[in-house]
């Protein structure tokens, strides 16, 4: 709705996650060197793990998508309500492999094929496992099994899991000991500091038009950062709403008054809000 009036070509702060928009503070960064020294170096089992709206989803794509496909095979899992079966035939699946079968004997033989064959050719496969946290104890037990493909001198197959901090009193469970040992590196993913979180909303608005197409004055990058804490997702949730309201006022330049009604309005605390008016009143014109 406002990026005619901003001049932008797409809306800048959607939630969805989109790896052209990922912005490299310094903890995505670093997490992106894990990521990169685990599979250069056949670790095996990696952690990701970050609170909620802290980019991960992002990153892991963003990561997958710089992988050169000539030495990299790759699988991305992100639905947790899989039983062992049904993961199986998604990695063979997502690997372009043989996946009806409902025999887990004849699934691993034939991913075990496939692995060898890899590295034979001298590729790598990487298996991204998202939203980890809601796998339930035996799909788990079944990645740790997977594992078990491997030569006596290398892992046939880096497997990447990805979670909430859930995840980490998950894998601390008894149960999960074999599992939780085998994890080589680990990172926790932390929310951006202020001046990261001012460089991303120019990272983003840059990305979408031009970073000068609006501005964001102290005191609302300050509101902003005190709502978001430098989560990227609410940092993104409370920006596309305050640049709406600068559109309903006319205003290209966002005020801490205007960061502060942002952040009322999507806390639920201005339900019926000036922007919702405006908005009720622009489409009964279009109407």
């Amino acid at each position: 709705m406002y990026c005619t009036f901003f001049g932008f070509r797409e809306s800048p702060f959607t939630i969805t996650p989109n790896p052209r928009f990922l912005f490299m503070s310094d903890p995505h960064r670093e997490a992106f060197a894990h990521l990169v020294y685990a599979v250069k170096s056949r670790a095996g089992f990696v952690l990701l793990t970050g609170e909620v709206g802290t980019g991960k989803t992002t990153l892991l794509r963003s990561f997958l998508n710089r992988l050169d496909a000539d030495g990299h095979r790759t699988a991305l899992i992100f639905n947790p309500c899989l039983s062992s079966l049904e993961l199986l035939r998604s990695i063979n699946r997502e690997l372009g492999l043989a996946w009806e079968s409902e025999s887990r004997l004849e699934l691993l033989q034939a991913l075990n094929e496939f692995l060898l064959e890899q590295k034979a050719a001298g590729s790598r496969v990487v298996l991204v496992m998202d939203e980890a946290q809601n796998l339930s104890v035996e799909v788990l037990e079944q990645i740790r099994l997977i594992s078990n493909l491997e030569t006596e001198t290398d892992k046939l197959l880096q497997i990447v899991l990805s979670g909430q901090p859930e995840l980490l009193s998950l894998l601390a469970r008894e149960e999960l000991r074999q599992l939780n040992q085998r994890i080589t590196v680990r990172y926790h993913l932390l929310p951006m500091g202020f001046d990261s979180m001012q460089r991303y909303i120019e990272h983003r608005m840059e990305l979408a038009g031009s970073y000068r197409a609006a501005t964001f004055s102290k005191a609302a990058l300050k509101r902003i950062f005190r709502f978001s804490g430098g989560v990227p997702r609410l940092v993104n949730i409370v920006c596309d709403r305050a640049l709406l309201i600068g559109f309903t006022q006319d205003e290209r330049a966002i005020s801490g008054r205007m960061a502060s009604q942002a952040v009322a309005e999507i806390a639920g605390r201005a339900p019926h809000g000036k922007v919702a008016g405006f908005v009720k009143r622009l489409f009964r014109r279009k109407l």
